[in-house]
């Protein structure tokens, strides 16, 4: 599908189109400061309040080097190419927000605590360094000199210097200073009813009795984008929401327990600068279920104090649930729907704060010169309509 013929807003011409959003998470903020920053004239409609949902819950992790896994080399090459863009992106928002989003470099540490993770270790380490990742492979000793405090039984471990970490909610709160900064629109507790569609092209959307009129319409609702009662039955995209329990213990902050993201067989944890440690997270498809259980608590302390035994000291500082927005084939959905003028970004899965620059960029790319940037061309929601065909 193309973008409905309407003004542009790259060099060279006069007049900008008018942009409404759908969704003030990273990426709806992020698509919305850029668009603004271009000289656009931009709405971003939130039901309730921005970023407490998807972005709210995430961990923070910029993991695209420990992540990779067998069959997803398009993905990986994404998730490297925004991971490449993120040290800019982080420059460019704390000097658009006037503060720290929590940003660390320190790298990420995997490890294997039996026979069994040793081999799961090795084969995945094998992969990613035939895709070109700069890893490290240490053994016990070597992991426990970058963190002192690991399992003694610690046997092997691979380190990523390059997989970094950002704190997700400063990153919600400097997107949307940036973006009101701009002088973009931010209508929060503001629930869109339908998309407005005429003749088959998106006009704009409907907020209670009115229509909000727009050029191109963005939905980046995350795990809450299959919904019938706004899109129409083409243009829903094949999004689920995936549940998970995640929890955050009390450090010092001036004797800190671990410094490195670490990624344990069983949880990962994150260190934040203000003590805080983040460990998660389960994976269930339970739809939108937001009640937290004792067997998913269980699991994640357990998992990370087989991995750092001293947490059991450590107070419980909060506990909650997220819903990640997973597509059919686990990858993102971005670009034109079915219907001309509204585009969409969904389906970041795990990977939505990672990919928040290059998609921010990419989209805005598109809607600024009407042709979709190479880099998520493989991403199309249109990938999905010829699978069915190819089944058929």
């Amino acid at each position: 599908m193309s973008l409905h013929a309407s003004p542009t807003c790259f060099s060279g011409t006069t007049s900008t189109p008018e942009v409404a959003i759908v969704g003030a998470g990273v990426i709806g903020l992020g698509i919305g400061w850029c668009l603004a920053k271009s000289g656009c004239s931009v709405a971003i409609f939130e039901r309730g309040e921005a970023g407490r949902g998807a972005s709210w819950a995430a961990a923070g992790m910029l993991a695209a080097g420990l992540e990779a896994e067998p069959g997803e080399k398009a993905l990986l090459a994404l998730n490297l190419e925004s991971q490449r863009r993120w040290p800019a992106f982080r420059q460019q928002v704390e000097a658009a927000a006037g503060f720290d989003i929590g940003y660390r470099n320190e790298g990420s540490l995997r490890i294997a605590l039996n026979r069994d993770d040793v081999e799961k270790l090795r084969f995945d380490y094998e992969f990613q360094i035939e895709c070109g990742i700069n890893l490290q492979w240490l053994n016990g000793i070597e992991a426990r000199q970058l963190e002192a405090h690991l399992c003694p039984g610690v046997q092997a471990a691979t380190f990523s210097p390059n997989d970094h970490q950002v704190d997700s909610r400063r990153l919600t709160a400097a997107l949307k200073a940036a973006f009101q900064g701009q002088g973009g629109q931010l209508h929060e507790t503001t629930a869109v009813s339908a998309v407005d569609v005429v003749d088959g092209t998106c006009r704009g959307v409907v907020v209670g009795d009115d229509v909000h009129g727009a050029d191109i319409v963005v939905w980046a609702t995350g795990p809450w984008a299959h919904d019938p009662d706004v899109l129409p039955p083409a243009a829903l995209p094949p999004v689920r929401p995936i549940k998970g329990q995640m929890l955050s213990l009390q450090m010092n902050p001036k004797m800190p327990l671990l410094n490195h993201v670490l990624r344990a067989p069983k949880a990962y944890l994150v260190p934040r600068h203000d003590g805080r440690l983040i460990i998660g997270a389960t994976v269930e498809e339970a739809g939108f279920d937001d009640r937290l259980t004792a067997g998913g608590l269980l699991t994640l302390l357990e998992g990370a104090w087989q991995a750092l035994p001293s947490v059991e000291d450590m107070p419980i500082d909060e506990s909650w649930v997220g819903f990640r927005p997973g597509s059919r084939d686990d990858a993102p959905i971005l670009g034109p729907s079915t219907v001309d003028g509204l585009l969409l970004a969904n389906g970041h899965h795990r990977h939505g704060i990672l990919l928040t620059p290059l998609t921010s960029e990419a989209i805005s790319q598109l809607i600024l010169t009407g042709h979709p940037p190479d880099c998520i061309k493989e991403f199309s929601p249109q990938r999905f309509r010829k699978m069915k065909e190819a089944m058929s």
